[in-house]
């Protein structure tokens, strides 16, 4: 691989001389005491960029985004969100796709459902010899490198940056291998696979697969911004057959300063991804990491409940609440827009608005537009992430804007009958999240998956409020948080334990 010359600030892995003791399932790191893995090793920062084509103006956004939820992890459409999406297509002029008239239990195979998958925000991806850049989306939710390319059908085009293999010289054809992703609306995309050189951020690849699309979803046919998505989730479920093939993260953590890279979301403006660092001025306190469940190829990790505030909450009491245990299962992913929890969560959360209700014709939680809506503090161990009110105001669901709407679609919304919560980019715009690869070491827990957490400013518990008891005991050690200076080069210092 070939790496450009990046000042980062200190990068590192998890080591045990850094580690503060807490919960059995959490380990605190503070950023002074992270420390470069591999010295020599590179990283790099890709900022996103925003979508010019999102459409933020369209009715229905907030059932569309379920929608693609439903979608993406080839669930069943329930019958009263395909009822509310028949209505949607109707009030929005457009013809009602054939599958959406079928209940959800003889849901099949037929006309997709174009459900706009369009994203706010891309990031610029490189893909051969001479580069073609296009505009990709990062999903710690899939395995798969895929993008509109030359053999794309022209119908199925409207606008997207293409990848052409015969104008790269370094394309390599994978003899014998496709790949097939299939959707819950009865849609799919698939292909060919390529090895070709992939660079973000300058970090290149060599022999990334690269899977082109013979065909597209309409889905993805809406979205003209965006050419195809990078999988960041474990290679076991990436979908090219007979051989799966490595992510591009998976390719290049050899030769990373550090095996992770970090998301750092924001609300209403563009954010970043890292690779191979984390960045001390992103995020404050210190860092909570947690092992992962790799087995279903997803950054898995177990939950632990939910802090609520009074039902009488004032701007003076919002702060206050009771842990209600709840332990639950999850993953993060960058991929979702919404954050889908166990139904009690949801129940419990919009019980605190007044007028807001579950309503089938909206095709889920809405509220009225002028509440005032509470935080909500989820567990995962001993660690607490704050999630502002302002956050759960996701879109408007009776017209097409905050201006003119009366009542307003919730951005934290219901996982039941999904396999797992999804803790998607409403989470992600309160909290500074790190992925981080490798194999385990039964000896040493600092190494393998983990997944870490830490409050972006705005967002940490105020000291002025006394914290909600732990989910789980914490051991008699506590950490004092330093500063948090930025330190370059391989320099590191213990932990302390008063």
């Amino acid at each position: 691989m070939k790496f450009p010359v990046v000042t980062a600030v200190a990068v590192s892995v998890l080591s045990t001389a850094g580690l503060v003791a807490g919960d059995p399932h959490v380990i605190q790191v503070r950023a002074e005491d992270l420390k470069v893995r591999k010295h020599g090793g590179h990283s790099f920062k890709i900022a996103q960029i925003f979508n010019p084509k999102h459409q933020h103006k369209v009715k229905g956004k907030g059932i569309r985004d379920v929608a693609k939820v439903y979608t993406k992890f080839n669930m069943k459409f329930p019958d009263h969100l395909r009822q509310a999406l028949i209505r949607v297509f109707d009030d929005l002029g457009m013809k009602v796709p054939g599958n959406l008239h079928f209940s959800a239990g003889a849901q099949g195979a037929v006309d997709a459902t174009p459900v706009q998958f369009d994203v706010q925000y891309l990031a610029p991806v490189q893909i051969g010899s001479p580069p073609q850049t296009v505009m990709m989306n990062f999903d710690t939710g899939s395995s798969d490198l895929w993008v509109f390319s030359s053999e794309t059908p022209d119908k199925q085009r409207k606008g997207q940056k293409i990848y052409n293999m015969t104008e790269s010289t370094t394309a390599e054809l994978v003899d014998g291998h496709v790949w097939r992703i299939s959707y819950g609306d009865g849609s799919s995309s698939s292909g060919n696979v390529y090895l070709d050189k992939v660079s973000i951020g300058g970090v290149e690849v060599d022999k990334q697969a690269v899977e082109v699309a013979t065909h597209v979803s309409d889905s993805f046919t809406n979205d003209a911004a965006s050419s195809g998505l990078v999988g960041l989730a474990f290679d076991s479920i990436n979908q090219v057959k007979p051989r799966k093939q490595k992510t591009f993260f998976g390719n290049a953590i050899e030769d990373l300063a550090m095996p992770l890279f970090s998301a750092n979301l924001n609300k209403a403006e563009p954010g970043n991804y890292n690779f191979g660092f984390i960045d001390g001025e992103e995020f404050v306190g210190p860092i909570s990491f947690v092992d992962v469940n790799a087995s279903r190829g997803f950054w898995e990790f177990e939950a632990s409940g939910y802090t609520l505030p009074a039902s009488n909450f004032t701007e003076s009491n919002n702060k206050t609440g009771v842990f209600q245990s709840l332990p639950h299962t999850a993953i993060a992913d960058t991929g979702t827009t919404l954050l889908m929890l166990p139904q009690p969560i949801v129940e419990n959360y919009y019980g605190q608005i007044a007028k807001a209700r579950s309503d089938n014709a909206f095709g889920g939680y809405v509220f009225p537009c002028n509440a005032d809506l509470p935080d909500l503090i989820l567990h995962i161990g001993s660690y607490k992430a704050r999630l502002t009110g302002d956050l759960i105001k996701y879109a408007p669901a009776d017209t097409d804007d905050f201006a003119t709407a009366k009542w307003c679609y919730g951005g934290l919304q219901s996982a039941q009958g999904f396999p797992f919560a999804i803790y998607g980019d409403i989470f992600f715009k309160a909290q500074f999240v790190v992925f981080q690869g490798g194999v385990v070491d039964k000896d040493d827990w600092s190494k393998g998956a983990k997944l870490g957490f830490a409050a972006k400013p705005g967002t940490q518990l105020p000291k002025e409020t006394p914290a909600v008891p732990d989910a789980l005991p914490i051991g008699n050690l506590t950490s004092t948080v330093g500063s948090g200076r930025r330190r370059t080069g391989g320099g590191s210092c213990r932990a302390r334990a008063n």
